[in-house]
């Protein structure tokens, strides 16, 4: 497959929302979140989603101009509802919210209610360890994992993310799905054509399988076993419940075109120099990377990785090649996408 710039896919991601009725800053938004994940390698948030947003904008699952309403304001704590609008924009407005407050409170938190899909949740907690905060973000989403001991889907993978601020500038950062994959990868195996493992999913039966297709229709097993369970759970404890929004087999997806989501987020903020100790805070961080990567290495392994350095090699090897090469089926619903809009798809960079 061709490879893409991201600069282009960037701007044909943007037009493309523009065209349908999103706001030019909100959608330069989405589109710099979505290539963002294909740049770190996580194509399963990518470009890839483009399609489900543009669906869901179209029948008005989702509004396309996102007008989140000041529920309650504590101080250090302020709850929103979304109205329905763009996730990734109300998660923005999450994030400059909670960090302004960190450096006011020493801690900012930001709960969001009635809010959609916003991509790579670590897209977010990154910006906020680059203004100088640890920052922490959970989500809930729509049915993937049947309960422990259960075959049918009663909760989301309901991911999260820790990220914090390293030293020269550098970020730790972790972004996870409890089950034992982000069902985004699922989809992406299906677009490639290619089996998954039978540690992934279960058939709607309740049967182990390696067909992706099978994998979206059935059930996403959890990671680390009933523990995955638990966190999930959890996490649309804080996400959904805390926050008033839709909870459990409420909550939908953005792989659904029509059914309003009912997403609920958490964005924690923490100011390292609301404890007293800014300096000290670094050099233990410093000591944390330089004591794993100093390791001994196990048998077959070249090198270990502090959390987050994957996707910064990842983002460095796409750049210096000129961009990203995306699944054929995953291009095929962007050409639709640009004979649809009117906008043109971009060219190949090699």
């Amino acid at each position: 497959m061709p490879r893409l710039s991201p600069g282009s896919l960037r701007v044909f991601s943007t037009q493309v929302l523009v065209a349908s009725g999103v706001p030019d800053d909100d959608a330069a938004l989405v589109a710099d979140s979505l290539v963002q994940a294909d740049l770190w390698g996580h194509q399963s948030h990518g470009v890839l989603r483009l399609p489900w947003y543009v669906a869901r904008l179209r029948s008005g699952a989702m509004a396309s101009r996102t007008d989140p309403e000041v529920v309650s304001d504590a101080g250090p704590l302020v709850l929103l509802d979304g109205r329905d609008g763009i996730g990734q924009v109300l998660t923005e407005r999450a994030r400059t919210t909670a960090v302004e407050r960190a450096r006011t409170h020493g801690v900012g938190v930001v709960g969001v209610r009635n809010s959609n899909h916003f991509g790579t949740a670590m897209y977010w907690t990154r910006r906020a360890a680059h203004d100088g905060c640890v920052a922490v973000l959970t989500t809930n989403a729509s049915p993937a994992m049947a309960p422990w001991g259960g075959r049918e889907k009663r909760l989301g993978t309901n991911p999260w993310s820790i990220a914090a601020p390293g030293p020269d500038g550098r970020v730790v950062a972790v972004d996870i799905a409890n089950t034992a994959v982000a069902r985004g990868k699922i989809y992406l195996a299906k677009n490639r054509g290619e089996p998954i493992p039978d540690s992934w999913a279960l058939t709607a039966d309740g049967a182990p399988t390696t067909d992706p297709a099978e994998g979206v229709l059935g059930v996403i097993l959890p990671m680390a076993g009933h523990k995955g369970y638990a966190i999930a759970f959890l996490m649309d404890v804080l996400s959904g419940a805390l926050t008033g929004s839709a909870v459990g087999t409420g909550v939908h997806g953005p792989y659904e075109p029509a059914a309003r989501s009912g997403a609920g987020h958490l964005f924690l903020a923490l100011d390292p120099a609301a404890f007293g100790d800014r300096a000290g805070y670094e050099a233990r961080v410093r000591q944390l990377i330089d004591e794993v990567k100093d390791v001994p290495l196990a048998q077959g392994v070249d090198e270990v990785f502090y959390p987050g350095e994957v996707e910064d090699r990842a983002e460095a090897a796409n750049l210096a090649a000129g961009g990203v090469v995306l699944p054929e089926e995953s291009v095929a619903g962007l050409r639709t996408l640009a004979a649809e809009t009117g906008v043109a798809f971009p060219e190949a960079v090699g």
